[in-house]
């Protein structure tokens, strides 16, 4: 488990929940608008990663402190021994939120079988005509779209959202992404967050209020 980062207290990341939170590292996605730079390449000196058994060390003595743990990234489900991991937690009494761009459904199925997931959180960057655009890299957009229809029906909590880039994303673009979230899901947007974009170029766009959360 290659772990970029560390957050040890969150109110706003798992919804209703005092989590930690928990940053892989690696993925497969180059998006433009990303705040998180520092966590796409998945080839980092060891140094720069913080020891799977040293978080775990930490999150054990933070029991009854905390109600869960985000993974997050990064994309988590790259991670070859992610479900071993989650299986700790799992030991230790917490929760599980997975946040995911939906790359790999495979993993997602494996992780909702298995019963290792509590929250799920899925991006939906853009309409899917222009996915590639907001996601930076060829995509194969039948695979997202599995993983939206195996979120919706895991029966387990979970949102869709977006990061709303007015350079990047028109109005219908926007409309049309948020209808690609089934019905019945939890939709929402999120600030896009420019002073730390990937690219430079989006760096003094002006971040929009967000739109409304729809169930």
């Amino acid at each position: 488990m290659n772990i970029g980062g560390y957050q040890p207290c969150s109110l706003c990341d798992f919804p209703g929940q005092v989590s930690a939170v928990v940053f892989t590292q690696g993925c497969n996605f180059r998006c433009p608008f990303c705040h998180n730079a520092e966590l796409l390449p998945q080839m980092v000196a060891a140094e720069k990663l913080i020891p799977a058994d040293h978080v775990l060390e930490r999150l054990t003595r933070r029991r009854g402190q905390l109600d869960a743990v985000v993974i997050t990234g990064g994309e988590p489900t790259l991670q070859q021994d992610l479900a071993d991991f989650l299986h700790r937690l799992r030991e230790m009494g917490f929760l599980v939120k997975l946040d995911t761009n939906g790359s790999r459904p495979e993993v997602l199925c494996d992780l909702i079988a298995a019963g290792l997931l509590d929250y799920v959180a899925m991006d939906l960057k853009a309409p899917w005509r222009r996915y590639e655009d907001l996601a930076g890299v060829p995509v194969d957009v039948g695979r997202l779209r599995e993983s939206v229809t195996v979120i919706a029906g895991s029966g387990i909590p979970h949102e869709f959202r977006t990061t709303l880039v007015p350079a990047l994303l028109s109005e219908d673009d926007l409309d049309a992404t948020r209808g690609q979230a089934p019905a019945g899901s939890r939709y929402r947007s999120q600030a896009f967050q420019p002073e730390h974009a990937l690219d430079s170029r989006l760096s003094m766009v002006e971040a929009p209020a967000g739109l409304p959360i729809r169930e």
